[in-house]
């Protein structure tokens, strides 16, 4: 296992769960994701990754929300978990993420080429 991947597990593990608004994909838009993660993801083709920015949307938000909600990218589930990123509907989980796990997480994404999902 990588150092990423050692790190994109812990990030993972350490960063609260809730329950989004059902049918709610506010925070579904383009996101950029490391490679480890890009690599989790499957592919999709040229055409799907246009049809989605224009739409400003994540190519894997389907008609019944995230298609890949179990191996989305750390910014996805970062989303209700912290001031910075808070959830438009209100939704949070009981307890917001660490700060100093959050301040991990913004140190990975800058230490990490980041692309576009």
């Amino acid at each position: 296992m990588t150092v990423n991947s050692q790190k994109i597990r812990y990030f993972r593990r350490n960063i609260p769960a809730f329950e989004c608004e059902p049918g709610c994909h506010d925070c579904c838009g383009p996101v950029t994701a490391s490679s480890e993660e890009m690599a989790r993801l499957p592919r999709k083709s040229d055409e799907e990754h246009k049809a989605a920015l224009a739409l400003l949307n994540c190519p894997h938000l389907g008609e019944q929300g995230c298609q890949v909600y179990a191996e989305r990218p750390l910014i996805c589930r970062l989303f209700g978990t912290t001031p910075r990123l808070a959830c438009p509907n209100g939704k949070r989980p009981e307890s917001l993420v660490d700060p100093l796990v959050e301040r991990r997480i913004y140190r990975y994404f800058a230490e990490t080429r980041q692309v576009l999902v």
